[in-house]
């Protein structure tokens, strides 16, 4: 009999050591719990946020340090300060999974509640379950009493207060719930500082773009943090904004700089307009230059810059330029300068004269210019009678010759070719000027026994009309026969040197 007693004693003695050793310390962050890196040290994990459906079959989730319990909806939970006096059983009310979270010390609710509450007072909380009828006490001081269906049996304390840690209260609901801190004003954070709340605590942190620098917040300047801008960056308090160079343009992320089409955009060139990177040019068409501006064109006055544009008068057009020619000329091949035939087109001559065309113009002359005592014999050509007494002194035959030459034209020169018509035997010809030559312009140079060759010494300078009566002598090689013919050369020097 007092061996069976001592057996007893010392079951019960192994067993209450036992309870005593199931106490956990924590000294890592293990299942249920998270780094705050803030405060450094281990936080709860709120398994009733995270865990979606986390008790079943109606029951409410109630988080705790290192777990969560899932109780009746009608549950309510309050600390019980006193030792219980004796396990029993969980009752079948509450549940699989709030028997698991109140008894077990395996289970990821139950370590947690069994471990965390051996003081009764739970940190963050201290909270155990309490109700009225059924009740179930665990080693660890936690006693979860169900609440009967009907209120008004078991009225519930709403009297009694909860112990909660630092930074937490009691709720209207008997729970430990989380201080706000920033929202209540009972942090300390300077002014340019922002409060942030924490579970049980709040942390004091600088706006975005500060730095914190002491117990200052200073402003960041990120132009010095490459490469956040394409090309130009501007620091702001708190922030910074991106430029571009002139004919750039912020891209939609307002980082990167885009050319600006200035061409399309806003065209400021007069003419001709061409984007390049960053900028454009103006370019202008053919006869206008740019002005001092670079975006105006200004008409180029060809005919200041060279005095060989045109042949005769240059004419400035906007953008171009003609050239005119005197009358009696035409314009060829845009510069140039080309008689006109009057006598092939339109003249004013009677039936009795004959035209003749010179360079700028044109001259009527009689279609017979004999005069008496010569007469007509052929065109041109007018022969005095060898019957008649008066032609005795005068020259046998007087042929009317017509040329025309342009002003200025250069010296010497030979302008006309005299040559007899009619070869004597035993003859000699001599060739002279004998009238017209009163300045000296010209000379006549015997080229062959029977021609010569008029030469312009001097430049003529028109318009001007030359007469020049050209002699050839005849003489035969005994003296006894003697004759003389004339060519009467008229030389119509023109208005131009073309």
């Amino acid at each position: 009999m007092l061996r069976a007693l001592f057996l007893t004693m010392l079951t019960l003695a192994l067993v209450k050591s036992q309870d005593t050793e199931e106490t956990i310390t924590y000294t890592q962050c293990t299942d249920g719990y998270e780094w705050d890196p803030v405060r450094q040290q281990c936080k709860d994990i709120d398994e009733c946020d995270i865990v979606p459906d986390a008790c079943k079959g109606g029951m409410k989730c109630v988080n705790h340090y290192g777990g969560y319990l899932c109780l009746p909806k009608t549950a309510q939970i309050i600390v019980n300060n006193e030792q219980p006096q004796q396990e029993t059983p969980a009752a079948e009310g509450v549940g699989a999974a709030a028997n698991a979270a109140a008894t077990s010390s395996t289970g990821t609710g139950g370590m947690a509640a069994s471990g965390m509450a051996a003081s009764g007072v739970v940190p963050g909380g201290g909270f155990v379950a309490s109700a009225a009828a059924e009740v179930q006490t665990s080693r660890n001081n936690f006693v979860i009493r169900r609440n009967p269906a009907d209120p008004q049996r078991i009225p519930p304390n709403p009297s009694h207060r909860i112990q909660c840690a630092t930074g937490y209260e009691q709720s209207e609901h008997n729970v430990c719930q989380d201080i706000d801190e920033c929202t209540a004003g009972t942090h300390n954070c300077r002014a340019d500082q922002v409060c942030i709340n924490l579970r049980g605590s709040f942390t004091c942190q600088c706006p975005p773009g500060y730095q914190k620098r002491g117990e200052q917040c200073v402003d960041i300047d990120e132009c010095t943090i490459p490469p956040y801008c394409h090309q130009r960056c501007v620091n702001t308090p708190g922030s910074f904004y991106c430029q571009c160079n002139p004919g750039f343009q912020l891209a939609a992320n307002n980082y990167t700089c885009v050319d600006i089409n200035e061409c399309d955009a806003s065209n400021q060139c007069a003419q001709q307009c061409y984007n390049i990177l960053g900028s454009f040019i103006c370019q202008c068409n053919q006869g206008y230059e740019l002005s001092s501006d670079r975006l105006n064109c200004e008409d180029i006055d060809e005919c200041r810059t060279s005095s060989y544009l045109c042949q005769y008068q240059c004419v400035n057009e906007p953008g171009k330029f003609s050239c005119m020619c005197p009358q009696g000329y035409q314009v060829v091949r845009s510069r140039t300068c080309q008689d006109i035939n009057e006598c092939e087109t339109t003249n004013e001559c009677r039936e009795d004269e004959m035209c003749w065309n010179y360079h700028g113009g044109f001259r009527c002359y009689p279609r017979n210019p004999c005069q008496d005592p010569y007469v007509l014999t052929s065109e041109n050509r007018c022969v005095c009678p060898v019957s008649n007494a008066m032609c005795r002194e005068l020259p046998q035959s007087i042929v009317y010759k017509y040329m025309s030459i342009r002003s200025d034209r250069s010296v010497p020169s030979d302008i006309f070719q005299i040559q007899a018509t009619t070869i004597y035997a035993n003859t000699i010809n001599t060739f002279r000027i004998k009238s017209g030559n009163e300045n000296g312009e010209f000379y006549l140079r015997q080229t062959s026994p029977v021609s010569a060759m008029l030469v312009l010494v001097k430049s003529l300078s028109g318009p001007r009309e030359y007469i020049v009566d050209l002699e050839m002598l005849t003489v035969n090689s005994i003296g006894t026969f003697r004759t003389s013919s004339v060519l009467r050369l008229t030389i119509i020097v023109g208005p131009f040197s073309f």
